[in-house]
């Protein structure tokens, strides 16, 4: 059985707790963050990449108020995963190679999964309206 730094239901925690602290700036925050953000998804992180530029772009539309038919939850829930991949000195430093972005990693994982619904319809929705395709 492989082991992980952060389980899956640890990592769902993080999301739950988390969202229920978002402010509008905290969403602000992360979307005026998005190149830094973006430059952390190496390693383990990198597989998520097309993820968070998903997550990005559904909150850059949230917020310009292009993309309203999400809950308030979700997008906590996905501004709490981005300031978390942010955050330096997480659950496991980030400074640590490799495994400093296993936490990150997980967290982002549980939040995709948290979101599938509202990503896939996000998705869904962007490729109607602009026949952009958001996990390039």
């Amino acid at each position: 059985m492989r082991q992980t730094v952060v389980s899956e239901e640890k990592a769902k925690k993080i999301i739950g707790d988390g969202a229920q602290k978002i402010t509008e700036e905290d969403v602000a925050c992360a979307i005026s963050r998005e190149e830094d953000i973006k430059s952390r998804c190496h390693g383990p992180l990198g597989r998520f990449l097309g993820d968070v530029r998903t997550i990005i772009a559904m909150l850059k539309d949230y917020w310009n108020k292009s993309y309203r038919e999400l809950p308030w939850w979700t997008i906590a829930a996905a501004t709490t995963a981005l300031l978390y991949v942010l955050n330096p000195m997480d659950i496991v430093p980030d400074f640590i190679p490799v495994i400093g972005l296993l936490d990150d990693a997980a967290v982002v994982s549980a939040c995709v999964f948290l979101l599938e619904r509202d990503l896939s319809r996000y998705r869904s929705w962007k490729k109607e309206t602009s026949g952009e395709d958001t996990e390039q």
